[in-house]
């Protein structure tokens, strides 16, 4: 099973806080994965495709227990991709009307209602049920081992633009991005999915995201330090190999017989320790030296070296 499916499966587990939370879900489910269409007689058919088992199981009980709606169920496989999907048709009946209305699917009179109707997210509870519908339908979450990313998908923009503002005032930050005839309204931000899966309800997976993050971090640091470690082995490898070659032309040009004791005791000691560093060749000399006394020392045999060019 996916992390998306994981989710999905969570989410549809919860029990209603209130009475309209059901009818919250059920509007955005269909508003995502529904096709509704006029019959003959003036009425209405409805048809559900969802690709989650958990999904099609929450339209059925919301459609039936809500609303005393008969529903079909089909489970269909692609020959194409070789996946299940299911199929919910809800035919023409003297209950499907009303209980559009009240889903804020349909207004009488007036054709449908694209948007998210003010008086199913009322209250955060609505909003949260309404959320998950959403997320059940057309929700795509990336493994948070791997990455940090979460999708809404919907099928028309002004349904997209309404849940932007919902998520704003939830003070989550989303971006809307059109693709290929639907909209994607995503997540990047840690901070923001784990609010958005706390709100929603999905603690388990909110839990997962923690621990995941926190993984993430401990490798980060362990990282950070690795390459410092590195890059300073690095640096010291290179300043090494530079003193090496300017003991070496100290050696040539100047020779050791016309440097000071001090100087001549550091060159014969970076020679035969290539790999110390400063500080530890100073440990080595009579009397010790400090790591700037090294240092000054480095500098006036570049003097040295330099001297016949001034």
């Amino acid at each position: 099973m996916s992390f998306t499916a994981e989710v999905k499966d969570e989410l549809s587990r919860l029990d209603p806080i209130h009475p309209e939370d059901d009818i919250a879900e059920l509007s955005a489910l269909i508003k995502v994965c529904g096709t509704l269409s006029l019959t003959g007689s003036g009425g209405y058919s409805l048809r559900i495709a969802t690709e989650t088992g958990s999904v099609a199981r929450s339209i059925i009980r919301y459609a039936h227990n809500v609303f005393n709606l008969e529903t079909t169920f089909t489970p269909r496989r692609s020959l194409l991709h070789k996946s299940r999907n299911y199929l919910i048709e809800i035919a023409s009946q003297p209950h499907l009307k009303d209980a559009l209305a009240r889903l804020g699917i349909l207004v009488p009179g007036k054709g449908l209602l694209p948007g998210i109707p003010a008086s199913l997210v009322h209250e955060p509870h609505q909003q949260a049920a309404f959320l998950r519908g959403i997320f059940m339908a057309g929700g795509f979450i990336a493994d948070p081992r791997a990455d940090f990313h979460l999708e809404l998908c919907v099928g028309n923009e002004q349904l997209a633009q309404h849940l932007l503002v919902l998520l704003t005032h939830l003070h989550i930050s989303a971006r809307l991005n059109k693709r290929r005839g639907a909209f994607a309204i995503y997540l990047k931000n840690y901070g923001d999915i784990e609010r958005l899966l706390l709100f929603m309800g999905a603690k388990k997976t909110a839990k997962a995201t923690q621990n995941a993050r926190r993984l993430k971090s401990v490798k980060n640091n362990v990282n950070r330090v690795v390459n410092a470690e590195m890059a300073n082995q690095r640096r010291a490898t290179e300043a090494a190999a530079n003193q090496i070659a300017l003991v070496e032309r100290v050696r040539d040009e100047v020779g050791y017989d016309n440097l000071s004791d001090a100087l001549k005791q550091f060159c014969e000691a970076r020679i035969k320790m290539p790999e110390a560093s400063l500080t530890q060749l100073g440990e080595l000399m009579e009397p010790k030296a400090s790591k700037s006394a090294m240092y000054h020392r480095l500098l006036r045999l570049q003097e040295l070296v330099d001297a016949p060019t001034k």
